[in-house]
């Protein structure tokens, strides 16, 4: 049987996550390998201790190789932080042959032009993921063999940081792992917690993490923008800490078993304990003192979304918005999110072909590698960079 083992690599804030799947036939995927471990040395999606990064995953991969009883062949890599820009680069050319018949050549000299646009010396392209072509003017799906006499293509171009991109290479490079591609997070999760209908409609998806939120909006089934604000969970549980005195466990429980993203008039005079337990020093605070913390900063994060998506305007998206990741699990953070962006939120469900462990959202992004590495020849998803990774990986060592 032809198939081949790939991992799914998240290195996050707060968890490395990697799942191992079969490809069989290059059309089939099984997923036999799931592992989960607290992350060190990563900070709003950032390394800043890599020994201690690459150490956390290592350790991931090994028991995720050890629970699928495999070893991997090639990894797919999550993309997140700050550093990450997108931007649209498009390009035009003029159809060569004499009967204005555009070829295979005519295709991948525009692609070439718009995926060669110079970048500053210390960034680097991540993804490239193609928009649509025009013949002389008009979109069209696929444009070989029709009759022009101008090509243009578009693409959703995203750089990243040149030395940020070599450290997330290192660390897996350092396990003796090839990385096949890098995709950036809300991509691979966009992919499959959207239907193709949606992503037609429009729809953005809004990935909540620990350190950062990733964002993807899509329209006519492209993507037309992405954009990363290093704000997460573990900003909404410092808020509580700091605003009730708390210490970041206790803070964090509170989030979890207590917390609203709202300011909820049904209980909001109640009063719960800060610690519990009947710990001495332990105190009783309303829960509206709770609700407003955390609104103040949901209401801040989707407030820079919405901002930074200027000029798209949400109502155009008429799929609404979706809610995914970890942290997307704070209680009524939905309707945080349609006070801010005024537009129909829901919150996501992964695909029930995955195991039931694994459709809790904070695996959407890990199942979207795997989904990508099926390498479907969907013309929009991120186009393989293969060659760069395996260049920027020969100048580490």
């Amino acid at each position: 049987m032809n198939s081949k083992i790939v991992g799914a690599i998240e290195i996050g804030t707060s968890k490395v996550i990697v799942l191992v799947g079969e490809i069989i036939r290059g059309n089939s995927l099984n997923i036999i390998g799931v592992s989960e471990i607290p992350s060190i040395g990563v900070k709003k999606g950032e390394m800043i201790d890599l020994k201690a990064a690459s150490l956390v995953t290592h350790e991931a991969i090994r028991a995720a190789e050890k629970s699928s009883k495999a070893t991997l062949d090639k990894a797919f890599l999550a993309q997140t932080g700050s550093h990450l820009m997108g931007i649209q680069n498009t390009a035009t050319v003029k159809v060569r042959s004499a009967d204005n018949i555009i070829s295979a050549s005519d295709i991948q000299r525009v692609q070439e032009e718009a995926k060669s646009k110079e970048l500053d010396a210390q960034r680097v392209y991540v993804n490239h993921i193609r928009n649509f072509f025009k013949v002389d003017n008009k979109i069209v799906e696929n444009p070989i063999g029709m009759e022009g006499q101008q090509l243009s293509v578009s693409y959703w171009s995203i750089s990243g940081d040149v030395n940020r991109i070599k450290d997330s290479l290192r660390v897996i490079n350092g396990f003796g792992l090839e990385v096949e591609n890098m995709v950036i997070s809300s991509v691979a999760s966009g992919s499959i917690v959207t239907s193709e209908t949606e992503r037609k409609n429009g729809v953005l998806v809004i990935d909540i993490g620990c350190g950062t939120t990733d964002y993807v909006a899509y329209k006519d089934g492209v993507v037309i923008k992405t954009g990363v604000v290093p704000i997460g969970g573990d900003h909404f549980t410092n808020d509580l800490s700091l605003g009730l005195r708390v210490n970041n466990k206790h803070a964090e429980k509170l989030k979890l078993e207590v917390g609203k993203a709202v300011i909820d008039d049904s209980d909001k005079e109640e009063k719960v304990w800060l610690i519990g337990g009947r710990t001495i020093g332990d105190r009783n605070v309303k829960r509206l003192a709770i609700y407003q913390i955390l609104n103040a900063r949901a209401e801040e994060l989707f407030g820079i979304i919405k901002k930074q998506l200027s000029p798209i305007e949400i109502r155009e998206l008429s799929a609404g918005v979706v809610l995914t990741g970890g942290s997307s699990h704070l209680r009524k953070i939905d309707e945080a999110a349609n006070n801010v962006l005024n537009a129909d939120i829901r919150l996501a469900e992964n695909p029930n072909w995955a195991d039931s462990e694994l459709r809790d959202p904070k695996y959407s992004t890990a199942l979207g590698l795997l989904h990508y590495s099926l390498k479907t020849n969907n013309p929009h998803l991120p186009e393989e960079q293969s060659g760069l990774f395996h260049r920027l990986a020969k100048m580490l060592f």
